[in-house]
């Protein structure tokens, strides 16, 4: 009886099987991709020469098949498409998502596209697009997300893009965009985040973008944008990232910005004119990041910073801060890297310190005093120009420091040293036409300085990278520099994230001739086309604390990457020291190729003795025999 049973019953289980299989089948073949997509996407690809991976998805010649219909995430593969199957009863699929991610794509943006109308995303940053972007990428009305950062794009942005008002995510940054931002952006009212940094787009922000409500996050660093920091952003109380620098903002900074509570990273840098107090941030007790960096900040600290508990990073560096430093500070237990250099702060250092807070920067404040217990050299700490007291208690607790205080004590009217040269970055000695490079072989990080033993020349850097490198060592990895005669100078240089000065010790006073030498050897060669070529690093040269080169590009001068450069300047010295500064003024690429690819970058220096009129000359324009004629009847 069981046996028969099961006879039965197996026929009718098998052909309910039988029946499931068929369906599964039936229906998986009668989801076909919309033709006019299809017909677009191969259009597409074709002219940029790319390919789908028939592993992934277009299998058997289908586009929306395997991980198109059933990946969880464009980053999953690359080229990508993501399709939506739920229209029209499932028979028909659609292209929703389109991503083409650093390949090195070289051509423009097809009008073919258009053809793809229920895409949501489209991303094809870090590529060699051309072209400008074009406005018929407003009548892709169901975009959500639009990525076209890190490529050659240019012209005007298009107005259509006012358009795309289901748009939430916009990222131009790295590309060489012309004008203004369009007002019509103004109509964006989802836009949640918006990405320009470095996209040559400049002027004013517009009136219209006080609709933008939604706003969480803006990145504007290395713009041209011009006029006040507008006060509607202070109505942006959902923003939580804000990031101005490198522009050519006019201060103050609007007060309307106490309203930002949910700010958790405040970058606003390279203010002009007109200053602000710190009366703003009251209310952002969020606050991660804060970086007011050469904004032309001015007062104290205020009391209640020690309420700033999730603060991991404070800059406010290159102000015209006053006052002592609250010891509340210091016992913030997130902190881990404050910089207050280049400020009017005085007073005593805090005698506790917060266990996390290894990077400090208070370089060129008026503090005094003797250290505290925890001024080691077990942390980053740059108190370089300063006023504290040294004796054989605390001289060497940081070997050096005593060399580097406000007067420039050793040596001072009693000089040993008539020049001096540095391979920067380290390596090995080198000498070259009676030249000796002496090696900067030192590990420096976002704060510190090296006094050598000798007390001929120091360095001393400060500054943070915020992906977290600390490394400022740069070595060529790429093809031998050219334009030199001496290539071993430029295979290592040293880098910084904000301000790199090297001093000249014990120096005879009169006048000198400085030797900088560079070579850009971070970035791709620009002959490349390709993404990682696209660097561009931009900042300041100041020689005994005059500005002697502004916006200085190293592959500008040099029309291209590892090609050499040697700039000289003619400089003073009158109190037995020479300092050579080299400052970020927030201007260049931030991220190609990498996070934390800026700052001030250089080879090789030499400091040798000059002749008076040629000081007179760099300096003031005076004619060299106009100079020599002067001194010659002085003579007589």
């Amino acid at each position: 009886m069981n046996s028969s049973v099961k006879i039965l019953l197996f026929p009718s289980g098998f052909s309910h099987f039988c029946l499931f299989f068929f369906w599964v089948i039936h229906n998986s073949a009668a989801q076909i991709t919309d033709p006019n997509e299809v017909r677009a996407l191969n259009s597409i690809f074709q002219q940029w020469d790319v390919k789908a991976n028939p592993r992934w998805w277009n299998i058997s010649g289908e586009p929306c098949s395997g991980a198109a219909i059933n990946a969880t995430s464009l980053d999953d593969y690359n080229p990508a498409i993501k399709c939506d199957c739920s229209f029209e009863n499932g028979s028909i699929c659609h292209i929703t998502e389109l991503s083409v991610f650093a390949l090195d794509i070289k051509g423009v943006i097809p009008e073919e596209l258009v053809a793809l109308q229920f895409l949501t995303n489209f991303r094809i940053k870090r590529n060699y697009f051309t072209g400008p972007l074009p406005a018929f990428i407003g009548n892709l009305s169901q975009l959500k997300d639009l990525e076209v950062g890190h490529n050659v794009l240019s012209g005007p942005l298009p107005k259509e893009l006012g358009n795309l008002k289901n748009l939430t995510f916009l990222a131009l940054g790295s590309n060489n965009f012309s004008g203004t931002l369009p007002p019509e952006l103004g109509n964006l009212f989802k836009l949640e985040q918006i990405n320009i940094d470095s996209s040559g787009l400049g002027g004013e922000i517009p009136s219209t973008f006080a609709n933008l409500r939604n706003m969480r996050i803006m990145w504007a660093f290395d713009c041209s944008l011009t006029g006040k920091i507008p006060d509607f952003i202070g109505n942006w109380t959902n923003l939580t990232t804000l990031k101005f620098g490198g522009n050519s903002f006019e201060g103050p900074i609007p007060s309307s910005f106490s309203n930002l509570t949910s700010l958790t990273t405040l970058q606003i840098t390279d203010i002009n004119n007109v200053s602000s107090s710190l009366d703003f941030i009251k209310n952002m007790k969020n606050l991660i990041i804060l970086s007011l960096r050469n904004s032309l900040i001015y007062g104290s600290i205020p009391s209640d910073i020690g309420e700033y508990q999730s603060l991991q990073t404070l800059d406010l560096s290159f102000n015209n801060l006053i006052g002592q430093i609250p010891s509340a500070l210091f016992s913030i237990d997130s902190l881990t890297h404050l910089f207050f250099g280049n400020n009017s702060l005085s007073g005593i250092l805090p005698e506790q310190k917060a266990l996390h807070l290894q990077s400090i920067d208070l370089s060129y404040n008026y503090l005094s005093g003797t250290l505290p217990s925890w001024a080691t050299g077990s942390q980053q700490l740059n108190l370089v120009g300063n006023n504290f007291t040294f004796d054989s208690s605390n001289i060497s607790i940081l070997p050096g420091l005593n060399c580097l205080q406000r007067n420039f004590p050793c040596n001072r009217n009693a000089p040993r040293y008539s020049s001096f040269a540095i391979k920067c970055g380290g390596g090995v000695a080198l000498k070259f036409d009676k030249v000796v490079y002496e090696a900067d072989d030192y590990d420096l990080g976002g704060a510190s300085f090296v006094v050598l033993d000798t007390e001929k020349w120091a360095v001393s850097d400060a500054g943070w990278f915020p992906d977290g490198q600390s490394n400022t060592h740069v070595q060529n990895t790429g093809s031998e520099v050219t334009g030199t005669t001496i290539p071993e100078l430029y295979r290592i240089s040293r880098q910084s994230p904000g301000s790199l000065r090297y001093y000249g010790l014990g120096l005879e006073n009169g006048p000198y001739n400085v030797s900088l030498s560079f070579a850009e050897t971070v970035f791709g060669d620009q002959g490349s086309l390709t993404w990682k070529s696209r660097g561009r690093r931009v900042f300041d040269i100041y020689i005994q604390g005059t500005l002697r080169s502004k916006d200085f590009d190293i592959s500008k001068k040099t029309g291209g990457d590892r090609r050499a450069t040697t700039e000289k300047f003619n400089a003073m010295v009158t109190e037995n020291y020479l300092e050579i500064h080299l400052f970020w003024a927030g201007k260049g690429t931030c991220c190609i190729p990498t996070g934390g690819s800026y700052g001030p970058l250089i080879s090789a220096l030499s400091v040798i003795p000059g002749e008076v009129c040629d000081y007179f000359d760099s300096l003031f324009k005076m004619s060299y025999n106009r100079c020599a004629s002067i001194l010659h009847s002085d003579i007589q």
